[in-house]
């Protein structure tokens, strides 16, 4: 067991109406069945703690937090992502609204399962990151890092979603919240995240908050993407920055090596004081899953590179 790591609370759900909300109209959206489509639509959303582009949730009422996520819910809708990653994601907390943030965007954005990993939670406050999925997500868990690397609590959740059209393949699909403080601590956090992606030995998707840029002197994104294989979009391309105040590319998507994206671009859409990311990703041609593996996990096994020392 790593010293630092911890599972916390974990909120997973089939839901249909959970709340008396404000009406969002939602009868013109059609959601077709995703195992008619080999690919896969994914999306990572720094919410912010719902404030929107404001300098603190605290500042507002709940009115306005409530509209805030109102917007989010409608760019949900708008883009029908199947998994969409979410960091700085609030549970009821008195500086946001006492509202569970999940809970709303899973029910007016229409998801059917969600999965909430609290990495702070206490004295009126609860916050974390999560997944909201139109496939169902199995074998949770959320990791809180080591807090001697960051001044506030950051961790992960990963789950694993089957691949539509492609029986058999187990992929985990990871939301993260790298550390801001230092790229050192960052380095320490992303080490704990491979550990147990290396122990699940599943394709992954990791999409989130990383606090770096590929630029960095000791990037987190490059030694993600090095460690596990991932595929990484265009890591340098200019046009690609996610958090307007520093014009950085804080906020990514990689993908194993088995998978290659069809579409990658930032949203424009003032949401958060992060821009929401969206690629569509497919399997490989080149790849043939082993007939002789057993189905299920071994079979998503056999995607995995050997694992590379770190």
């Amino acid at each position: 067991m790593l010293a630092g790591l911890s599972v916390l609370l974990l909120q997973g759900c089939t839901t249909t109406q959970l709340h008396s909300y404000p009406p969002v109209a939602t009868s013109a959206v059609e959601y077709p069945a995703a195992a008619q489509d080999p690919v896969v639509k994914v999306m990572t959303l720094n919410l912010a703690h719902g404030r929107g582009d404001s300098f603190h949730q605290l500042l507002l009422d709940d009115a306005e937090t409530l509209g805030n996520l109102h917007e989010i819910s409608g760019l949900l809708r708008s883009e029908r992502p199947d998994v969409v990653a979410l960091q700085e994601a609030d549970a009821p907390s008195f500086w946001s609204g006492d509202l569970d943030h999940i809970a709303y965007l899973a029910d007016t954005g229409q998801y059917n399962q969600h999965v909430h990993g609290r990495h702070a939670d206490g004295v009126g406050v609860a916050y974390g990151t999560a997944l909201l999925s139109t496939l169902e997500l199995e074998a949770a868990e959320a990791i809180t890092f080591d807090p001697a690397y960051s001044l506030t609590p950051k961790g992960f959740v990963v789950s694993t979603i089957n691949w539509p059209s492609a029986p058999g393949i187990e992929v985990d699909v990871v939301s993260v919240h790298l550390a801001f403080s230092s790229e050192s601590a960052r380095r320490k956090q992303a080490t704990e995240l491979i550990t147990v992606l290396r122990q699940r030995n599943r394709p992954v998707i990791i999409m989130g908050d990383l606090n770096s840029d590929w630029q960095d002197g000791q990037s987190s994104v490059r030694y993600l993407s090095e460690a596990l294989s991932m595929e990484v979009y265009l890591p340098g391309q200019p046009g690609l920055e996610t958090f307007p105040v520093m014009n950085r590319r804080l906020d990514w998507i990689l993908a194993s090596g088995d998978f290659e994206f069809r579409s990658y671009r930032g949203l424009p859409d003032v949401v958060s004081d992060h821009r929401a990311v969206v690629a569509e990703l497919v399997l490989k041609a080149a790849y043939k899953p082993d007939p002789a593996s057993d189905p299920g996990r071994s079979a998503a096994a056999s995607l995995l590179p050997k694992p590379n020392k770190i």
